[in-house]
């Protein structure tokens, strides 16, 4: 049975490191992982028509074999830049620049290029949320959907807020979030209580069927409705951290590969969560060469079928 397959709304932009620029933006590396893991994957999002940072971005999206049609070109504005400072350990911090070429993502060409890619999962996140004429367009396509909707809110500056968690959250049926972001969450929304049940409580407010929750170094946890605790895992050690950047998106792309090719969902999150390990120990959220994959493209096919 082929994978189903699955459309990437949001940010395409380079992350600016001190030694350089990599392409990145959570949906950009998603949509990269996706491709290479072997899912047909329709990535929207809008770059420059001409500027270093669009080339690369457009480099980086071949070289993983994801295709372009869904990336619109935009005339006046640049494509994004965020500025990663980065800390001691791995950790990072993020500076990310105003106005730029994926805040104006035009609707229409979106909805053709969605709708020409028949896909049965959708993916968005928040920060590309942060304009009006971006905000509109990715909450009309998610609306209108009729497949699975997986929000990873992945909370950043000019989103951080319990108006934009909510709008976003409303339109989700599985959501990602980390262990910071929940305690966020259930601060704003009055989710008390243990782990469990402020998981039921936002649940239950937002309506959402499953919800994964990553919690670095201390692992994962996956819960159903009523903070049904259905898996979990322990974290995965990785002994020569480069960077965090892009991790959580990894976890991501691994799972909603997982699910595109109906492999089960308990083994799919473990492997998920060494995958996150794995970009731990690269410079930037991919490895440099997309051959890197290869043995991950293995693993995730040789998982069991879901029962």
């Amino acid at each position: 049975m082929p994978p189903c397959s699955i459309a990437v709304l949001g940010e395409a932009l380079v992350d600016e490191f001190h030694d350089g620029p990599v392409a990145g933006g959570a949906p950009f590396n998603v949509a990269r992982s996706l491709a290479t893991l072997g899912v047909p994957a329709v990535f929207i999002s809008r770059i420059a028509a001409d500027d270093d940072n669009g080339r690369l971005v457009l480099d980086s999206a071949r070289r993983y074999e994801l295709a372009d049609q869904g990336l619109q070109r935009d005339e006046t504005r640049a494509t994004g830049r965020v500025s990663v400072h980065e800390r001691p350990g791995g950790g990072h911090s993020f500076e990310i620049h105003a106005d730029a070429a994926w805040d104006h993502l035009d609707l229409e060409p979106a909805r053709a290029a969605l709708a020409g890619a028949q896909a049965e999962i959708l993916y968005f996140g928040s920060l590309v949320q942060r304009h009006p004429v971006s905000r509109a367009a990715i909450r009309a396509l998610a609306k209108s959907f009729t497949g699975l909707r997986f929000l990873d809110l992945n909370l950043r500056p000019g989103t951080d807020n319990p108006q934009f968690a909510a709008e976003s959250l409303m339109l989700a049926d599985w959501v990602k979030v980390n262990d910071e972001e929940l305690a966020r969450l259930a601060h704003w929304f009055g989710a008390a209580g243990v782990e469990p049940a402020q998981v039921a409580s936002l649940m239950d407010r937002f309506a959402l069927q499953r919800v994964v929750l990553t919690c670095g170094a201390d692992g994962w946890r996956f819960y159903g409705p009523g903070g049904v605790l259905l898996a979990q895992g322990p974290g995965e050690p990785q002994p020569h951290v480069v960077d965090t950047v892009g991790a959580g998106d990894s976890f991501t792309a691994l799972l909603l590969a997982g699910l595109a090719l109906d492999r089960d969902l308990p083994a799919t999150l473990v492997l998920a969560n060494r995958y996150a390990s794995f970009i731990c120990g690269v410079r930037g959220p991919l490895p440099a060469h997309p051959q890197a994959l290869t043995p991950w493209r293995d693993a995730l096919q040789a998982l069991p079928p879901s029962s």
